[in-house]
């Protein structure tokens, strides 16, 4: 049987350095300019709110430009990535921008044991990370007991809807085809390319993944302790998840082009570790 870390992690692996090269993360603005933010922690602003002096934690972190964002507003961050090739990269965005983050290689689930148990003010957890993972309730075990008392988590990801779509068809009809909820054995993909503008031939192209329903998420968090404090849905993602049937918007999002509002594209959920 494979070991969905070691195949998972071997894709991000061999991403990585595609990534932080393709225009689409703007790395070298973000080395540049040290006013500038990624444009997932832009789109985050108007929730996201004054993080300034809060330690943090990015998990799943993958090359950092989302940490690099959440420090320049003024928030102590660390990142964990369970891909030693996208920390690389991270490492290297931070010191070139003169950004003081550390960085930590291991997997969500130890998390707790790499980074220490109640001590984060804000745990953030990004765009295309759930999917990774085949049992919310370890991640949501995670996230609380990192949680200082009064710290709260940050989440926004691409909806469970979304990803339970195999296609759209040249109709404009949504086609519904794996499962919402989380089930036991990973949805198996095969596919040479990755969500950025690259070049890049990869070898490595066999993955792993899990949907997780909403509610799913939203009971694991209650199951752990946290108060759920806003879930807000979107009509938009930050990359093209459907080539061909998308228009890119404000913000550098994406939405179907054909009757958005039938979907839900991404989501925003926040919670807080009740105390302090």
């Amino acid at each position: 049987m494979e070991d969905y870390r070691e195949l998972n992690r071997a894709s991000w692996d061999e991403r990585a350095p595609a990534h932080a090269a393709s225009p689409d993360y703007a790395v070298q603005r973000l080395r540049e300019d040290p006013a500038h933010l990624s444009d997932v922690v832009r789109f985050d602003l108007p929730r996201l709110g004054d993080i300034a002096g809060l330690r943090g934690v990015h998990l799943q972190c993958h090359i950092g430009t989302d940490t690099l964002s959440l420090a320049r507003l003024g928030a102590r961050m660390s990142g964990l990535d369970f891909s030693a090739a996208s920390l690389r990269q991270a490492t290297l965005l931070a010191q070139s921008a003169g950004a003081d983050i550390d960085y930590h290689h291991a997997d969500v689930y130890d998390a707790p044991d790499v980074l220490g148990r109640g001590v984060f003010d804000l745990v953030y957890t990004g765009v295309g990370a759930l999917i990774w993972l085949p049992s919310i309730d370890r991640w949501a075990q995670a996230v609380a007991e990192l949680l200082a008392p009064g710290g709260r988590l940050f989440l926004r990801d691409g909806h469970p809807m979304l990803f339970a779509l195999a296609d759209i068809g040249a109709d404009g009809v949504l086609v519904l085809e794996h499962p919402y909820f989380e089930v036991e054995q990973p949805l198996v993909w095969d596919q040479p390319g990755t969500y950025v503008e690259t070049g890049v031939e990869f070898q490595h192209t066999r993955t792993h993944e899990w949907n997780h329903g909403i509610g799913e998420i939203a009971t694991a968090l209650l199951e752990h302790g946290l108060q759920i404090t806003a879930l807000v849905e979107h009509d938009s993602v930050p990359w093209e998840a459907f080539p061909g049937h998308m228009e890119r918007i404000e913000d550098n999002e994406w939405r179907i082009r054909e009757r958005p509002l039938r979907l839900a594209h991404s989501f925003t959920l926040q919670a807080v570790m009740p105390g302090g």
